[in-house]
């Protein structure tokens, strides 16, 4: 494995990890531990506008971006919520490295879609990167053998140090929009996979939250992508619960956003153990607007939290008896993240109220990049009020206009 580090609490010294992890209770062990580095190393991230070489090696000693990957590999095969628990666990120490490693892990989820001997020639090592935008935004003309690909993508988050890079394309056929062979839909969705070097890295990713990311905007024109390095979500190739349900990429996400609460209820909580109110001078620890606010803190993030480990569980259950999923369990996963997303911007938020003038100090408080971390990130599709109309259809009857659910 890489000469992956991390370092003492307090320190500066760091010690090589022997060995690849290779269960999940090693992977969330090593990446609590891993949590001093990386708040350490938060800000830095942040200037950087991208992961240091050094996080990036943490993520992979951690064995972050192997967690996805097939046992039948000897990968760990982590479940839905494990994911989503390890993401959690890594988002607490900074959002921007976790939402990296969110990215990053889905490499063994793309390994499923793909004929094993592309999935192999794309990540022979368990513990290889991926990264990009799947959506459909860029366009694959289909020619002898495969596809010419042209397209602009945005939000290619991890680009900067991924292995692999995905481009979302619709299908063309002499110049026509080609139908797609399962659903018979007038359009054809495929995901297109290349290396990162084929394509044009744009540096775009000027923002103010999440800035860490290196999410940046990537381009192709006229790359020839073989028919066997593109996949369809509607065709698995390898049989297993993360292929089973095409939103297996998305079921993790939340762990981001429930991360940073938890960091930023924790720091107040730490806080307040320290302060007094300014015109009263009454401690913190006895003051009731203080007691208030953090109790109803702690309660909307436990209900948050809740709401997105039960719905996983009960759509993997259900996955693993081979059940067809109901309309309210194919949705519940889409609403507890989209809820979770909001309900974490809305604690970051009151508690930033509530340390006040000192929360705006970059270089003395979390704060400020907690906030700004909270705006980006519920800009993402998946947090968006559309995810309420998309599913409230699907609730009420209606045919899902979202692969995802």
């Amino acid at each position: 494995m890489t000469n992956a580090l991390i370092r003492t609490p307090g320190t500066t010294s760091a010690k090589p990890l022997e060995r690849s992890p290779e269960t999940a209770e090693e992977i969330l062990s090593r990446a609590g531990e891993a949590l001093p580095v990386l708040r350490e190393r938060a800000a830095a991230v942040e200037e950087n506008r991208h992961l240091p070489s050094d996080v990036v090696e943490l993520l992979r000693g951690i064995g972050a971006f192997r967690a996805a990957m097939p046992k039948e590999w000897g990968g760990p095969e982590l479940t839905s919520m494990q994911q989503a628990e390890l993401v959690e666990i890594l988002a607490t120490g900074d959002p921007s490295t976790a939402w990296c490693a969110m990215i990053g892990m889905d490499s063994g989820i793309y390994s499923g879609y793909l004929a094993d001997e592309a999935a192999r020639e794309f990540f022979p090592r368990l513990d290889m990167v991926s990264a990009g935008w799947i959506y459909p935004q860029g366009r694959a003309e289909r020619v002898p053998g495969g596809y010419k690909v042209s397209g602009h993508w945005r939000f290619g988050s991890g680009c900067t140090h991924t292995d692999v890079l995905v481009g979302g394309c619709q299908v063309y056929k002499d110049g026509e929009p080609e139908p797609d062979p399962v659903t018979g839909g007038p359009l054809q969705w495929r995901v297109m996979v290349a290396r990162p070097d084929q394509f044009r890295i744009l540096d775009t990713w000027f923002t103010t939250g999440l800035a860490g990311s290196g999410s940046r905007d990537y381009t192709a024109e006229d790359l020839f992508v073989p028919e066997e390095h593109s996949f369809s979500f509607q065709e698995p190739v390898r049989a297993g619960l993360l292929h089973a349900s095409p939103d297996a990429i998305l079921r993790k996400m939340s762990g981001v956003p429930l991360g940073m609460a938890r960091a930023a209820l924790d720091h107040v909580r730490d806080m307040a153990a320290h302060r007094a109110d300014r015109e009263t001078g009454t401690p913190w620890t006895t003051d009731v607007r203080v007691q208030s606010a953090i109790a109803r803190a702690e309660a909307e993030l436990a209900a948050a939290r809740a709401g997105v480990y039960s719905s996983l569980e009960t759509q993997w259950r259900a996955l693993e008896r081979g059940d067809e999923l109901s309309a309210d369990q194919r949705v519940a996963t889409a609403l507890a993240r989209h809820h979770a997303f909001r309900t974490a911007r809305s604690i970051v938020h009151s508690l930033f109220d509530l340390v006040g003038g000192a929360s705006v100090y970059r270089n003395k408080s979390p704060m400020d990049r907690w906030l700004r971390d909270a705006n980006t990130m519920c800009q993402h599709a998946v947090a968006q009020d559309s995810i309420l109309q998309l599913t409230g259809q699907v609730l009420l009857g209606g045919k899902s206009l979202s692969p995802f659910f």
